[in-house]
Parts: structure tokens; C-alpha cells; sequence
């Protein structure tokens, strides 16, 4: 009993980790988080400290009515909690609590929305310490209301970081999974104590559901630390992403089987996903996606919103199936969640979205509160899967975790 007590209490921990570094939207009326860093859409948003590197935060407000919106930034801890032993002043120049200022309306579009967009640094707020941020909107009109939370990472490279992925792991051989291997060089750092001094996360293009924490090495040595045929840095390898691009709001383009305007509101068909019991190669961004239309002009103002429908062709599973990808913050919410068509045989999901490229993928969200492929969707280990690895450090006598090393690589 005590075992399954410990065992519940770990999940738990798990989850709440996991859950706090994720984008949150608290308001119906915000659409289309976006947190990219030096415009690099398809790469998760980390930035590296000074120099001209640079932060941009975008979303939409549902109406034409300006809000006066603050945002406050705040530096957290390797696991998101909020960094208690340090000031302000560490971390930060300039003030807290300013308003955003570069807003738009959009123009001919059938649903009306105010753009806001925000860029760290800027003149009233740079950034100097490396670490994990969350940076919250207000909504001071209305008592100062929470209205989303955006969570980036700054990196001072002082580690190396290197990584490889095989498909040999310890579970199969060219089947269905895909080991991760690491290597991270101290540099010129004086670690005393690796367990406590350094952490670590490795995660599978970006996702932050079936991410891992704090792995032990494999070896531990004068300079560096080495996972190697790590069981727990095993990940199913899954399938390529679906993907398909709403340009026109007339004419079905990428992976779009038809366009109507139905009620006041156009609508978007994607073309059914059937089951897929072979790996076919298919180009993707690995859940990314970017907003834009046809003349990619205005992209912010310009694209309309668009109801979309999901479908994919399956026999019903035994948990809740969602759509997922960047664009969902990897939150598994009510707006994401397909039901089942018994008389279609198929899960069906409409979801009001911008116009643009995604990339996204159907996950199964199990009682215990992890998530799986869906079987008919596949788990071939040729999948071409990206992954990064995060190291934090806290040396002797600091008061906070920095993020001193980041690493990527794709499968191939």
C-alpha cells in the first residue's frame, strides 16, 4: 500500500511539473499564443543570452475592444517554481508590470480580433540571468484578471551538450522505439555534487507530456556525465505528423478537403485519417505551426479565423483522444477533445483556428494521466523525431537554478 501511496504521489509530481511550464490561456477570448524566439517557429522557445537575441510573445483577443494589458515576467526554478531566493533586480532591468503597446485590429475578417504582440527585451524590460521564465498578462480593466501565461528559457551555453539517437535501444531493434543518448561537458564549471547541483529534462519535439526529468547517468566522471543505453530516455517513436495549411479561406489548399461558408463563419474540412499500418515518409514540423495566407502579407491582421474539422477513421480506444500539437500548448483541454461517431466509426473534433500551416498528431490520454499513440495511428521507429535536452546548474552557494546547456538533434 505504501508503494502505491509513493508510486501516486510521484505521478503527481510529475504532472504538476510538467503542467507548470506549460502556455496557459485563462480567457475564451485569446486565440493563437504564439512564443517564438528570434522567429525560429519550429524550434522550441529558447534564446540565448545577450547579443541580439530576442523573445516575441503574440496572441489575439476576440473583438475589436482595446484592453489595456500588463505583463509581469518572473525567473523560475529548473522544476517552474518560482525562483524565492533571488530579487527583481538579479534577473531583471527595468520594471515589471508595463503595458503592451503594440496592438492591430484585424481587417476583413468575418471574426473580429485585436492584435497584440510583445518583444523581450525591449526598452522597459531586458532579461540578464539564464533560466526559466514565465511571463504573465493582466488584464488591469478588469481588476488585474489573469488572462495567459507564456513560459520561455534563456540559456547561457556553459555546458556542452551533445546527443545521438539510435534505434537499437534495449526494449527492440528497429521496431517502434528510439534511444536517446547524452553526453554533458562541465566546461569550465566546478561541479562538486551532480546529483544536486544539475538537472535535466529531455523531450521529444518539444512536448512536454511524456518529457523526462532528471535522469540518472549512466557515469559519472571528473568532467562529465554520460547516459548511455539509458532505459528511461527510451521514447515510442510514434508516426509523422499530420499537417495541412488553411491560405484561402475559398480554396482548399494543403490537406484540405473543402472550404464552406456556413452560419457566418467559414469552415474548413481536413481530409479523413485513416489508419495507418505502414510508415510512409512525410516532411513535417513536428508539431509546429505558423501563422499566415496567401498573400503572407499581414499575416497577424489579415487571416481570418476558420472552423476546422477533425476527423480520423479508428475503432474507439479506451481513453480520451485529443488533437494535439504546438499549438495546443500540449494542454489537453475540452476544446481539444474528440468524440466518438459510433454510426462512422471515427473520432470528430472542430476547433476554431487561424489561418496557417499545422502540423499535429492524435494522442490518447490514459487514466493515469500519461499519454500514448493511437494504435491505428502507428509507432515506427523510422519517424523523424527531433529532441532536446535542457541542463540546469545551481553551483556552491547560488541562490537559483541557471540553464547553462542546451542540445538538439533530429532522427534521420
Amino acid at each position: 500500500m505504501k508503494k502505491i501511496i509513493l508510486s501516486l504521489c510521484f505521478l503527481l509530481s510529475v504532472i504538476v511539473q510538467i503542467k507548470a511550464q506549460r502556455n496557459e490561456i485563462y480567457s475564451q477570448n485569446i486565440k493563437s499564443l504564439q512564443v517564438v524566439s528570434n522567429e525560429d517557429w519550429q524550434s522550441p522557445p529558447i534564446m540565448t543570452l545577450g547579443g541580439s537575441n530576442t523573445m516575441n510573445i503574440d496572441f489575439d483577443d476576440l473583438s475589436h475592444t482595446y484592453h489595456r494589458y500588463i505583463y509581469k515576467v518572473e525567473h523560475c526554478e529548473a522544476d517552474w517554481t518560482p525562483s524565492t531566493d533571488i530579487f527583481e533586480s538579479d534577473y531583471m532591468e527595468g520594471f515589471n508590470g508595463n503595458p503592451i503597446e503594440d496592438f492591430e485590429k484585424s481587417l476583413n475578417t468575418t471574426v473580429l480580433y485585436t492584435h497584440y504582440s510583445l518583444t523581450i527585451p525591449n526598452s522597459n524590460c531586458r532579461l540578464n540571468m539564464s533560466g526559466n521564465y514565465r511571463l504573465t498578462v493582466y488584464n488591469e480593466e478588469d481588476d488585474n484578471e489573469k488572462v495567459l501565461t507564456a513560459c520561455f528559457m534563456i540559456v547561457q551555453p556553459l555546458m556542452g551538450v551533445s546527443m545521438n539517437v539510435t534505434t537499437n535501444t534495449d526494449i527492440d531493434v528497429n521496431m517502434s522505439h528510439q534511444q536517446v543518448e547524452m553526453e554533458v561537458n562541465y566546461g569550465s564549471l566546478n561541479v562538486t555534487d551532480p546529483a544536486g547541483q544539475i538537472k535535466t529534462v529531455v523531450m521529444q519535439n518539444g512536448r512536454l507530456d511524456n518529457a523526462v526529468f532528471d535522469i540518472k547517468p549512466n557515469y559519472i566522471m571528473n568532467n562529465k556525465l554520460t547516459w548511455t543505453h539509458n532505459h528511461s530516455l527510451i521514447f515510442d517513436a510514434g508516426n509523422e505528423y499530420h499537417k495541412f495549411e488553411m491560405l484561402d479561406v475559398h480554396h482548399p489548399t494543403l490537406g484540405v478537403d473543402r472550404m464552406d461558408f456556413i452560419a457566418d463563419y467559414y469552415h474548413c474540412t481536413l481530409f479523413v485519417n485513416e489508419p495507418r499500418r505502414n510508415y510512409v515518409y512525410d516532411e513535417d514540423a513536428n508539431g509546429a505551426f505558423y501563422i499566415r495566407n496567401s498573400d503572407n502579407e499581414d499575416n497577424n491582421t489579415l487571416s481570418d479565423y476558420l472552423w476546422v474539422h477533425y476527423t480520423m477513421k479508428c475503432d474507439r480506444v479506451g481513453g480520451n483522444v485529443y488533437v494535439n500539437g504546438g499549438w495546443t500548448n500540449d494542454n489537453f483541454l475540452p476544446e481539444y477533445l474528440m468524440t466518438y461517431n459510433d454510426m462512422n466509426k471515427c473520432y470528430e473534433a472542430t476547433i476554431l483556428q487561424k489561418q496557417g500551416y499545422y502540423s499535429y498528431q492524435y494522442l490518447m490520454l490514459n487514466d493515469n494521466g500519461t499519454s500514448s499513440f493511437l494504435p491505428e495511428e502507428g509507432n515506427y521507429y523510422q519517424t523523424e523525431n527531433r529532441y532536446q535536452a535542457l541542463v540546469y546548474f545551481k553551483g556552491t552557494g547560488e541562490r537559483t537554478y541557471r540553464l547553462v546547456g542546451y542540445g538538439n538533434v533530429d532522427i534521420k
